[in-house]
């Protein structure tokens, strides 16, 4: 089994590195990589996209690897391998988002990502640190999560969902942040589930031992 972290030059990859590879080694789930090669994500039996900084900037910097984002669009649409994608590395599954400009998505969500816009002016953006999760649909992913367990946050955007179907968890920040989204054999976290201790922790390996 290879879970294969994909290395975009878009993030900190060291903690979701750790926190990945330490619950594959307690679960049992095989081995963890990070690699920006198309022929690795071709292999992986699990894929994650991690992201952090402007969506457009994300998205062209998946892009511009060659091949990368080609094996990882037959991997997840055509071959059905289990993808998490994290903070804007969920953003890009959307099918467009509005940071600077209008860029299009991965489309594998029906949600757009659109300015955190808290009816409180109080509330800063971005949202930062710590809040309490709320499970709206059951998911293998979420086992033994439950709502008011906390994750952590560090965003300014998210996605508004056009499909509530689709929606799994959100948090509540002045309005609705959609937190975890998921279809098929995708599943997305706009949290950093490497910092949210042990209820991110759960869920990696959850994810790690999924099989749809």
């Amino acid at each position: 089994m290879l879970t294969v972290l994909i290395d975009y030059e878009s993030g900190n990859l060291h903690s979701a590195e750790k926190a990945f590879q330490r619950m594959a080694r307690e679960t049992g789930a095989g081995e963890v990589i990070v690699s920006a090669a198309p022929e690795d994500v071709a292999r992986a039996d699990r894929l994650v996209l991690p992201g952090d900084g402007a969506f457009p900037a994300c998205r062209d910097a998946l892009l511009a690897r060659s091949g990368l984002y080609q094996a990882l669009s037959e991997a997840v649409e055509t071959r059905a391998v289990p993808f998490l994608g994290i903070c804007v590395g969920m953003q890009l599954m959307a099918r467009r988002g509005l940071e600077y400009e209008p860029t299009e998505g991965l489309g594998w969500i029906a949600g757009e990502v659109v300015p955190i816009t808290p009816h409180d002016p109080a509330l800063k953006v971005p949202h930062m640190g710590w809040n309490d999760l709320v499970i709206d649909r059951p998911h293998p992913v979420t086992t033994g999560v439950s709502t008011g367990e906390h994750v952590y946050f560090v965003h300014s955007y998210h996605m508004r969902m056009d499909d509530d179907a689709q929606l799994l968890g959100h948090v509540d920040y002045g309005t609705p942040i959609t937190a975890i989204v998921g279809r098929d054999t995708m599943v997305g976290m706009q949290f950093h589930p490497e910092k949210s201790q042990a209820t991110g922790l759960r869920m990696i390996a959850n994810f790690l031992n999924w099989t749809p």
